[in-house]
């Protein structure tokens, strides 16, 4: 019997590792279904946090993750940032930049590459612009204060307010939101655009016809893409990508790319599947083993 029992354990812990080797391979083969719109192509603009046409600007204590460009306006209107030419003359450095500092007058290939960003960036506007089959329209009358909103498509012919009471975008990792927003959009001091249930920054795009005001120690999520400029006041921030097609400025800002957190990923249904599994096996092994060797 001792010996049957043995056989019986190891055919338990068989079973278990064939079904988690299976769970596994199923969540391999099927990808997660994105939810909303196909997300908007940003081509070689997505290589920058900061894009603009006319000129980036700064005040204050601001850092910024990632790499800065202007074309065609030249180095010269890239203001408070002290930069320092690399050796090559293809890029320059500065204190509050965690990355590279681009224009257009800068040593070859950069002039050409910063042409390219630029109408990439361009068409990525016109591609968000043109997403046609909006889930919702003139959503709360151009105010979506306290919503909680889903992935998709939302249109609003006239400007966008998020009040200080913030906003929630709620949906997983795959999830795609698109605003197209015809005027401006306002940000109001000490909002939030918050985040949930696994939802990305990388995968929320802003379509701003007017001007976009990030207010006073507020927090904006997802990538702007406006056809006129991008102002964030004292001690806001951006986790995402500010692209503008005329001027980028700030005072004591915070800019960085976005990313998966690790909590995102410990709460991917792959993990908790395989967690599932574990604890399974775990109490299975346990039961058999009290049962079999009892007799």
């Amino acid at each position: 019997m001792r010996l049957l029992g043995k056989m019986g354990l190891w055919l338990v812990m068989v079973v278990l590792v064939t079904a988690t080797i299976a769970t596994l391979g199923f969540y391999a083969a099927v990808p997660a279904q994105a939810a909303g719109p196909g997300a908007v192509d940003l081509g070689t603009a997505g290589d920058f946090v900061i894009l603009a046409k006319t000129g980036i600007s700064t005040t204050g204590t601001t850092h910024i993750k990632g790499d800065i460009g202007v074309s065609p306006a030249a180095a010269s209107y890239i203001t408070g940032f002290g930069l320092t030419a690399d050796a090559s003359g293809t890029f320059a450095t500065s204190s509050v930049v965690d990355g590279r500092v681009y224009a257009s007058d800068y040593t070859p290939p950069t002039p050409t590459d910063m042409t390219t960003a630029i109408s990439d960036m361009e068409t990525a506007y016109t591609d968000a612009a043109g997403r046609t089959n909006p889930d919702e329209t003139e959503l709360g009358a151009g105010d979506i204060t306290s919503m909680t909103l889903e992935p998709g498509l939302y249109k609003w012919g006239t400007g966008l307010l998020i009040s200080a009471a913030g906003v929630t975008l709620s949906g997983n990792s795959s999830g795609v939101w698109i605003f197209q927003i015809a005027q401006d959009l306002d940000l109001a001091s000490g909002a939030h655009v918050v985040l949930s249930d696994g939802a990305q920054a990388s995968n929320i795009f802003w379509q701003v016809g007017g001007q976009t005001t990030l207010g006073t120690t507020s927090v904006m999520k997802g990538i702007i893409l406006c056809k006129t400029a991008i102002v964030m006041e004292t001690g806001a921030s951006l986790e995402g990508k500010a692209l503008a097609q005329t001027a980028v400025t700030m005072d004591a800002s915070l800019v960085n790319t976005s990313g998966t957190s690790i909590i995102d990923t410990l709460s991917s249904p792959l993990v908790i599947v395989v967690a599932v599994v574990a604890v399974v096996g775990i109490a299975a092994l346990y039961l058999a083993r009290k049962v079999i060797w009892k007799k």
